[in-house]
Parts: C-alpha cells; structure tokens; sequence
C-alpha cells in the first residue's frame, strides 16, 4: 500500500485531555483541562517548505480568534 506523504500545515480539534501541558500559541497561557467543562484544543502540525517543523496548540475559541491560521480543523 503506498504511503501519503502530508506536506501541507493542518489543523485538528480534540477534547483537552488530563495532564496536557501546551501553551497556547495565541494567548500564551496553558490549555488546561477542566474535568466538568470539556473544553477543546486545536493541534496544528505546522510544515515549512513542505517540511514538518512544530506542533502548535490552541484553545478552540482562540484558534477561531486568530482567523483558523492552518484552516478549519478536522474532528
């Protein structure tokens, strides 16, 4: 089966998970989890030049605020 190589920046939302430790890269404060709240995060894998550079993580509603930088994130 071939493999299909992504070289493009993308974006995905997913539940905020216990223990995470990101630092939003639009607010700069943690994405923190909150066990009654079950808020959301969107991870960007971000590529340069065709090439996979950096993981970037966002509150959901701060990903929105920054005008979805890597397109509409995938569920």
């Amino acid at each position: 089966m071939a493999k299909t190589l992504m070289t493009q920046s993308r974006s995905v939302i997913r539940p905020i998970e216990p223990g995470n430790s990101a630092i939003c890269t639009h607010c700069g404060t943690p994405v923190k989890f909150v066990a009654r709240a079950q808020l959301r995060q969107v991870i960007a894998n971000v590529y340069v030049d065709g090439t996979w550079n950096r993981v970037e993580h966002f509150h959901a509603d701060c990903y929105v605020e920054a005008n979805q930088p890597y397109g509409d994130p995938s569920d």
